[in-house]
């Protein structure tokens, strides 16, 4: 009962952040230009990444785009593994989760491209193949971070006993 509880959303959780304080915001700003430094380079390489498996990997619009279901369904695997290594096993640097997770990852993994891909098959008079597509890409992109975490966190078990 004791804690305090902001009174608005835009009030700190912390009661010794004054954010009305021009040196308190200042410095909040300063702290956050490495994380978007971090992110914006992680997005690059997630992204170089993923536009090399569409080169290596074409997919025609008529046909179920093979290439960014894998993407995405690895890059959400990936994202089950990594969030249990930063958060159960190792203490990763502050900007390892912006890098990797929002930024490499992020970049990796494509639903904006996964929406054109529907509307592409729809657009080729494919509709069947692209609402199969629709729902195969979100369950299996599920089942794989949760697939990647839980398998991970019972490799961490095993190893800590």
């Amino acid at each position: 009962m004791g804690e305090t509880q902001p009174s608005t959303l835009n009030e700190p959780t912390d009661p010794d952040v004054d954010l009305h304080a021009p040196a308190q915001r200042r410095e909040l700003r300063s702290g956050q230009w490495s994380i978007i430094a971090a992110v914006a380079a992680g997005g690059a390489i997630g992204a170089c990444a993923r536009y090399g498996a569409a080169q290596l990997w074409p997919t025609p619009g008529d046909v179920f785009p093979w290439t960014t279901f894998w993407v995405n369904v690895v890059g959400c695997g990936v994202i089950g593994v990594f969030m249990v290594i930063i958060t159960d096993v190792w203490a990763a640097h502050r900007l390892v989760r912006p890098f990797f997770g929002t930024g490499v990852l992020g970049g990796f993994t494509t639903f904006s491209t996964y929406v054109v891909d529907i509307q592409r098959l729809v657009d080729h008079g494919r509709p069947s193949t692209g609402l199969y597509y629709l729902a195969a890409t979100v369950l299996s992109a599920l089942a794989a971070v949760w697939t990647g975490a839980h398998l991970t966190r019972q490799v961490t078990k095993w190893r800590q006993s």
